[in-house]
């Protein structure tokens, strides 16, 4: 987590000569900074670690996917879309600086996460780089978060049936948690088998954040929650809890955390323990 946060900090900067206005700047540091779980990329050196690769060399994908979605949550908060005031415990983007830089900031953050995927230093070789960029460009795009959002605004009042619903947040959601393990692993060294695997566990724990943020968005509050408690009732969305019930959905969870550790066990691989811990703490976590 320290080396993230130092690194963001570090790379969400202008530099001294840069003619870009402070406020920019100002508003995409407030957007990813100090603030968050860091999920993506704590599972990046995750998956890193269990393939024997150099934690340093995933550091750049670690914080690309991250700035992906802090992007992704600036844009989800903004009026036209679930107009949201508070995240991560504090004002939106939109509401501290305005809508206009609220959107420049999002495609600023979005711009920056390919660019510290496509280093001059030699750090990330050719093929690492689009592999990477690829990896994150489709997770991203309509084929995952962005098309997921796009389901998720024409889905308001609408019942969804369960097929539709996991096909949604597969996008929505799990594109990009799946996206970050498979990121972390192309940093490494796996079989075939191993990688299949490891996609296997960013996709069950891709759903299981989900059905998790249903739970809580029902059962806590937004003290506790960081952003608005109650809001996906409010706007009449589908969610598993109220396509199953809360008691089921809870069930659900544990059914997914069952399958990522049991695809971790069938990878083959000796360093997963990372990769079990984020597991438990996502499915377990209470806000």
């Amino acid at each position: 987590m320290s080396r993230i946060e130092q690194a963001l900090s570090g790379w969400v900067a202008a530099s001294p000569e840069s003619p870009t206005p402070a406020a920019l700047v100002e508003a995409m540091r407030y957007a990813v900074l100090d603030g968050g779980k860091r999920l993506r990329p704590l599972l990046v050196l995750a998956a890193c670690e269990a393939v024997n690769g150099s934690a340093q060399t995933a550091l750049r994908p670690a914080c690309a996917v991250e700035l992906i979605h802090a992007y992704s949550l600036v844009h989800d908060d903004m009026p036209c879309m679930d107009n949201d005031v508070l995240r991560r415990g504090k004002p939106t983007v939109h509401v501290q600086f305005g809508e206009a830089q609220a959107l420049l900031t999002g495609d600023a953050l979005q711009a920056l996460a390919f660019e510290l995927l496509t280093p001059e230093d030699g750090s990330l070789d050719a093929a690492t780089q689009a592999a990477l960029c690829r990896l994150l460009a489709r997770s991203a795009g309509f084929e995952g978060m962005a098309g997921g959002q796009a389901i998720d605004l024409a889905s308001v009042g609408l019942p969804l049936n369960s097929e539709q619903l996991h096909a949604m947040h597969r996008l929505k959601t799990g594109a990009l948690l799946q996206a970050s393990v498979m990121m972390g692993a192309t940093c490494g060294t796996a079989s075939p088998a191993a990688l299949s695997a490891l996609r296997d566990y960013g996709a069950a724990i891709g759903l299981a954040f989900q059905v998790v943020d249903d739970v809580l968005d029902v059962t806590a509050d937004a003290a506790t929650l960081g952003k608005t408690a109650g809001k996906d009732a409010a706007q009449d969305k589908p969610t598993f809890v109220s396509l199953m019930g809360l008691s089921a959905s809870q069930d659900y969870a544990r059914q997914l955390l069952a399958q990522a550790l049991s695809s971790l066990q069938a990878s083959g691989l000796e360093n997963t323990q990372a990769l079990q811990a984020l597991a438990d703490m996502l499915v377990n976590r209470q806000h």
